[in-house]
């Protein structure tokens, strides 16, 4: 169970210390509940993001039922310039576990590059110079090389974009798993913090193992042997590329269209049938939601030799690299993804990028001088590849801005009206109406993952709801979220982790809670939240959609400005702000 051990390492001093916070885990309960508020404690306003921490946090279920793999990072975003907010899984919250840290919390930086090596309660610093410069993949290999506790081990790598201060860096965990969005792979490498390794050997107890056997296998039932996860498991999330293309929901190069006429080259039936190799899960999980795809690639032209590499992908990643810029084959977008995920570049942000990048040259706002000699057309997955490196490498100033993001592209050479990010933060891959776009405007992270507005669009198609009924239901589902993500488990689990399971599974574990209280928890993490990002300058006064969202068609038909603004005050009436 938690026992409140958080580990605190001063990169400037190159120390470590184990603080206990049992009270911090008791009121929040983990995850981002007690991340949220060590960063408002520990990040004075108007921090610049490379002096601010980093937070990963577990909560009270990790590794201790299915599903419950998740690790919470917060930092300030480089891109927003507010809450930076990440989830990944893989092997991360079972290392801190067994390494017997609830919370690491990471202050200050380093003048060279540096890995951290964590065993148990101790820390160390070991030179990254010979890694920096290297793809994640590289460093992955290396660092397992030189690492101990296999099978115990989580391993956290930056690429290049990282280095480079890329604003959408990410960060790669464990190979298959990424904290993708919003810049944690920038903010690691404004520390000189290469990668991370944790492993550890202690064995956590709970309390009644009669009851937590009952639990555990209740909660593997529901997970297994009815059809809560079939999605997840069978086809994974590139079920939703045919479904949103056919009610014309699937952003289509830069967001100009909703349907795209290559849709079933890149569907998630066609990438299962033809490319599917394997799949794979977090620890511990049994659902195999990570999907990988084999992809032959030509190493040597003039010697035709090829070899094969393994790529996984999922619907926002084909939504990046397929349908928004474009491209219709399956191996196109794999090698864009494989691309964006050695250089360390969040994928939907970078897929984004691309298509405003691709748009504004055909409209003539870029010039092929400015793109250094590169004529991107929709569909020419060479030249994307090209940008994307350039962008990694900072390679002239155009490509500096380009790894700032779309608003900042905007904001320097125009185009906004087809610039598609929300407070900055590039957009997903969805059109699905007004609650998707308020969802994105008003949430935590500006993500479809904060209230899954897309969702409530799709359920309103049937039934109609009123805008205040909207604005109430992504409310409610902030603050469910946010308990889900204190515990912290996979959102894609929270058809099985219900409010009354959610409570039966704290009990086998010694922790008595009540639905009230989680209520009042996931309400009040929210507002600190929202209290950390209005101290960093956001205002849920100025909020302001993207105008391509509001010229184009929905499922729903045209969004207007009204309904917007009748559904955020219903939210905001819902959370008291």
């Amino acid at each position: 169970m938690i026992q409140g051990h958080i580990l605190h390492i001063n990169l400037s001093s190159q120390t470590s210390e184990t603080i206990e916070k049992p009270d911090l885990f008791e009121k929040f309960i983990g995850g981002v509940g007690v991340a949220s508020k060590l960063l408002l404690d520990n990040c004075p306003p108007k921090t610049p993001y490379e002096d601010a921490p980093i937070i990963f946090a577990t909560g009270p279920l990790n590794m201790f039922y299915p599903c419950c793999a998740k690790t919470v990072a917060l930092f300030k975003s480089p891109l927003t310039g507010n809450l930076g907010e990440s989830y990944a899984g893989g092997k991360l919250s079972m290392a801190m576990r067994l390494a017997g840290h609830d919370a690491i919390m990471i202050t200050g930086k380093l003048d060279t590059p540096y890995y951290l090596l964590i065993q148990n309660d101790t820390v160390e610093f070991r030179d990254a110079h010979a890694l920096w410069g290297l793809s994640t993949r590289a460093t992955g290999r290396i660092l397992k090389e030189k690492s101990p506790g296999e099978g115990r081990r989580s391993i956290l790598r930056i690429g290049v974009a990282g280095e480079n201060q890329v604003r959408y860096a990410m960060v790669v965990a464990d190979t298959v798993r990424h904290f993708g969005r919003l810049g944690l792979g920038c903010v690691m490498g404004s520390k000189k913090l290469k990668g991370i390794v944790i492993t550890g050997t202690k064995n956590p107890k709970v309390s009644s193992i009669k009851e937590y056997r009952t639990e555990y296998k209740k909660i593997h039932d529901l997970v297994l042997n009815t059809n809560l996860m079939d999605k997840y498991d069978i086809l994974g999330t590139p079920m939703n590329v045919l479904p949103l293309n056919e009610i014309q929901a699937l952003p289509t190069r830069n967001f100009s269209s909703f349907h795209f006429e290559g849709a079933d080259g890149i569907s998630g039936e066609r990438f299962a049938e033809e490319v599917l190799v394997g799949k794979s899960s977090c620890v511990p999980c049994p659902i195999g939601c990570i999907h990988i795809a084999q992809l032959r690639v030509q190493f040597d032209p003039e010697h035709h030799d090829y070899g094969t590499i393994y790529v996984t992908y999922d619907y926002e990643l084909i939504f990046a690299f397929g349908s928004n810029l474009g491209i219709g084959a399956m191996d196109d977008v794999l090698q864009l993804i494989e691309r964006a995920d050695s250089r360390g570049l969040d994928a939907m942000s970078a897929g984004v990028v691309l298509g405003w990048i691709t748009e504004a040259y055909n409209k003539g706002i870029l010039t092929t001088k400015q793109l250094g000699g590169l004529n991107p057309r929709w569909g020419d997955v060479g030249v994307y590849l090209s940008i994307l490196d350039n962008i990694t490498d900072a390679s002239n100033e155009f490509y500096n801005v380009a790894g700032q993001g779309v608003q900042a592209l905007a904001e320097r050479y125009g185009g906004e009206d087809f610039a598609v990010h929300f407070e900055g933060n590039e957009a997903s891959g969805y059109h699905t109406g007004p609650a998707n776009i308020v969802g994105h405007l008003v949430g935590i992270r500006h993500s479809h993952l904060d209230n899954a507005g897309y969702s409530i669009d799709q359920k309103s198609l049937a039934r109609p709801m009123t805008n205040e009924k909207i604005g109430k239901m992504l409310a409610e589902e902030d603050t469910w979220r946010t308990v889900l993500n204190s515990l912290v488990i996979c959102l894609f689990a929270r058809p099985v982790f219900t409010p009354d399971v959610v409570l039966s599974s704290l009990k086998a574990l010694g922790e008595e809670r009540t639905s009230d209280e989680l209520k009042k928890i996931g309400e009040e993490v929210f507002h600190l939240r929202m209290r950390f990002k209005t101290q960093e300058g956001f205002s849920l006064d100025n909020l302001t959609p993207p105008v391509r969202l509001l010229e184009k068609l929905s499922p729903h038909g045209q969004v207007d400005k009204t309904s917007i603004e009748e559904i955020i005050s219903s939210w905001r009436r819902t959370h008291d702000l």
